[in-house]
């Protein structure tokens, strides 16, 4: 209703009023995981237009976001010692040292996922989607051998069962006959 109807409304006795109008609906609150995905999307964006020449969307390519991923390891948190160090590989170690603060692997690793998604729900194909590429993957493996390494955390592939490995032999007979 426009202040105009209102104001007719008022001047004619209409008992009418704005409170009786349907409201709309006020958009739910977007989940803690989508807000993040936003702001990543947005910060992403932000990057690739402050680069010299700005990098359209369509022109981004997995060596922009290994880019970024480096970028971001200035404002990392987690302290990640040098082969160098007398800390590398102690878990805990007894002093400070002027190692450098980086982006720890995980939060790197769900950065990643939610700029995939976002990628594809913002009308990126998911063919061409850069945050996919094998490159990421394999810096992201990278990233979590050399901070392992320099925390002395071992990680170690999990093995498969050997009731999975019987299972996946007789499905994979049965497709043969």
């Amino acid at each position: 209703m426009s202040s105009t109807e209102i104001q007719r409304n008022i001047a004619e006795g209409s008992s009418r009023s704005v409170i009786d109008q349907p409201a709309l609906p006020a958009p739910a609150p977007l989940s803690r995981y989508e807000s993040q995905k936003r702001r990543d999307w947005n910060t992403f964006g932000q990057y690739l237009r402050n680069q010299k020449p700005p990098v359209a969307l369509s022109q981004c390519n997995c060596n922009h976001v290994l880019e970024f991923l480096r970028y971001l390891d200035q404002f990392g948190k987690t302290k990640v010692h040098l082969h160098g160090c007398v800390f590398f590989g102690q878990r805990e170690p007894p002093a400070p040292c002027t190692c450098p603060l980086r982006q720890a692997w995980g939060s790197l690793d769900a950065l990643i996922g939610r700029l995939r998604a976002a990628y594809e729900e913002n009308g990126g194909a998911p063919e061409n989607n850069p945050f996919g590429n094998g490159a990421i993957r394999v810096y992201l493996r990278e990233v979590k051998e050399c901070q392992a390494k320099a925390r002395g955390i071992p990680y170690k592939k999990k093995k498969k069962r050997k009731n999975q490995i019987k299972m996946s032999d007789e499905a994979k007979q049965s497709k043969l006959s």
